[in-house]
């Protein structure tokens, strides 16, 4: 049987299996940092017929605080048509603000992006829909996003842009 070396009483071995600490993330806070709800139905005067459309874009924006907290923005934008008829235009900037404790620096942009937002999605799901029911439309229930999927599509693009640039020069 071979030996353990040790050093201060701890065998090498134990120092090596030592398990890494897990990542912890915390919700501090939340908050409407931007919102605005434009009824341009009811401006025009019209309530047009007919089964409404709606184009969804959402922008992540990401920024550190201090040494352990960061600041996560869901940008969320709706625009809401009946044919031809813009009926309204939602915009919420929605963020939270995290304790982010023992997640590597290579990973941490992806744990910004993808799990911070999904902390704090459902809370701005029910924001949207209480704000198109107080608008005057039926409660607007969005669908749940893949932040994963939408890191790996941006992530994509900049490639891909970058690979444009590159062909330029």
């Amino acid at each position: 049987m071979a030996e353990e070396a040790k050093t201060d009483g701890v065998s090498t071995d134990a120092a090596k299996t030592q398990v890494p600490k897990q990542p912890v993330l915390k919700v501090l806070s939340q908050y409407v940092r931007d919102m605005s709800f434009e009824n341009i139905s009811a401006q025009k005067g019209k309530n047009p017929e007919g089964q409404p459309k709606f184009n969804v874009q959402v922008g992540l924006d990401a920024k550190k605080k201090n040494d352990k907290h960061y600041e996560v923005i869901i940008k969320l934008q709706v625009n809401a048509t009946v044919g031809e008829d813009k009926i309204f235009i939602l915009e919420v900037d929605y963020g939270g603000l995290f304790l982010i404790e023992n997640v590597p620096e290579a990973q941490m942009h992806a744990f910004l992006l993808i799990e911070c937002p999904r902390q704090i999605f459902p809370y701005l799901r029910r924001i949207v829909s209480d704000i198109t029911s107080d608008g005057g439309f039926p409660p607007l229930n969005l669908d749940t996003i893949d932040f994963m999927a939408l890191y790996r599509q941006e992530l994509s693009r900049r490639v891909q842009e970058e690979a444009k640039k590159a062909t330029i020069s």
